[in-house]
């Protein structure tokens, strides 16, 4: 599967992904759109990588002058390419690679500086089913997160339902094709986002 990182430093550079479908990584088209967006947010963040699988939203993001990534995942296959990806690109001086659940970095970051950027792109399944989407919630809402940080959530594009993490408020939503991303900003009450915009 051919995935590369789309601009920066290491513009150009393939990135390895596991076999399978276990790991769903974000479409290069997805992320350039995505990065245009960010812009001036990425260089100098401390960005985290959720449910990271091959990295390459964090990977992406240090390319473009983020200045520390911290990725989650839990598989095997997808950590063994993760940590493949890092060497290649030569920054392992940047990254802390947690080999752990997403549920588990809460009470781990708590000490530290908030996140500028949460990069969530979790099993659909935990956006769309009650019982997941309650406990994705809950997650999103307990990462600490810088008072300008937000948190990106991927989904199935018109499938966020009524996800609402306490204490974050739906800033806007970007579709692109069959991928969704909502942007979430510190703050409470129903923050009525545009359209899905294409």
């Amino acid at each position: 599967r051919g995935m590369r990182i789309i601009g920066g430093e290491f513009r150009g550079r393939r990135l390895h992904a596991p076999r399978g479908r276990d790991t769903r990584p974000t479409p290069d088209r997805v992320r350039e759109a995505l990065f245009a967006v960010l812009g001036e947010r990425i260089p100098g963040a401390r960005v985290v990588e959720l449910f990271a699988g091959t990295g390459s939203l964090g990977l992406e993001a240090l390319s473009r002058g983020a200045a520390h990534a911290v990725f989650l995942e839990m598989g095997r296959d997808a950590l063994r390419c993760l940590r493949r990806n890092v060497e290649a690109l030569g920054v392992e001086d940047r990254v802390t690679i947690l080999a752990r659940s997403a549920f588990r970095l809460p009470p781990l970051a708590r000490p530290g500086p908030g996140f500028d950027l949460v990069f969530a792109d979790p099993p659909f399944r935990m956006v769309e089913e009650p019982g997941d989407r309650r406990r994705l919630e809950e997650l999103l809402a307990a990462v600490p997160l810088a008072p300008e940080g937000r948190v990106l959530l991927e989904h199935r594009a018109g499938r966020l339902g009524d996800l609402s993490p306490p204490g974050l408020a739906l800033e806007t939503l970007r579709r692109w094709g069959s991928t969704g991303i909502a942007f979430f900003r510190k703050g409470s009450g129903p923050a009525v986002p545009p359209p899905d915009s294409p």
